[in-house]
């Protein structure tokens, strides 16, 4: 009779186990993980009121990039509504995306809060005049950024900090390095200083002339007329460019928007 018991008491828990799997399985919501979005690439170009640095300004914008410019002189526009104090004098839709900012590369207190954020930095600082001043705004004023940069780097509690710095400089032109001695041999010494401070994440560019429409005050120079059939007949006339002493003067022009965008590409 307990074995009776025993079958029957067997079977109604077969019976209980098998009901189980036909029960549809209970699926618990897993606890919703909110992962921050990767940082935004922002890149300061220096000089970007320049002709070669609002054509930077503007090739950024279009990689996507939020973009700031620090120059030594911005015009003011005033507005009535007081909600954009300070901004350059071009006058394009595509420079209210820029972040301008106002400082002296040789005086590093004068523009350190540029530098909050950033992650690239474009030099296209240069210029011309007497030896030593051609030295100081192509040479000195590019190192104390290379410096500054740098530093931030380092002291930046954030993985990111300027971990790319691109320098645009200029090619060799034979004979005319010596007669332009301050601006090439401050533009070498700034080369050097990059080499030094950023091994891995420096890039130099050496254009030639460089071309397009310059503005000059509120007046246009089309140097586009002139570098573009010169740049098409150089570029077959290359075996020229390898005529000691005078052969660099040979080389190619180059379009604005051709450095541009080589330099927003190696800032990536």
């Amino acid at each position: 009779m307990d074995g009776f018991y025993l079958l029957i008491l067997t079977k109604l828990l077969m019976v209980k186990e098998s009901n189980k799997t036909d029960e549809p399985f209970k699926v618990e919501e897993a606890e919703t993980v909110h992962v921050p979005p990767p940082p935004t690439e922002k890149l300061l170009v220096l000089g970007g009121n320049g002709f070669v640095g609002s054509h930077v300004c503007k090739e950024a914008l279009d990689h996507g990039l939020a973009v700031a410019s620090l120059s030594r002189s911005i015009k003011f526009f005033w507005l009535s509504d007081c909600s954009n104090q300070g901004r350059s004098s071009i006058q394009e839709p595509w420079a209210n995306s820029v972040a301008w900012h106002q400082g002296n590369l040789l005086s590093t207190d004068s523009w350190k809060d540029a530098l909050k954020g950033v992650t690239s930095v474009i030099s296209c600082v240069g210029g011309f005049g007497s030896n030593s001043n051609m030295y100081k705004i192509n040479g000195t004023a590019n190192i104390n950024a290379i410096r500054a940069c740098c530093r931030r780097s380092y002291l930046s509690f954030s993985p990111a900090g300027v971990m790319r710095f691109v320098y645009i400089s200029a090619a060799d032109f034979g004979v005319v390095n010596y007669v332009l001695q301050g601006y090439y041999e401050g533009k070498r010494a700034a080369e050097t200083e990059l080499l030094t401070r950023y091994t891995y994440g420096g890039v130099i560019l050496r254009p030639g002339f460089i071309y397009g429409t310059r503005r000059v005050g509120s007046m246009k120079l089309p140097l586009g007329v002139i570098g573009s059939p010169l740049e098409m007949i150089l570029q077959h006339a290359k075996p020229l460019s390898q005529v000691p002493f005078v052969g660099p003067i040979f080389t190619p022009p180059v379009n604005v928007t051709a450095v541009a965008k080589v330099a927003c590409t190696s800032s990536d």
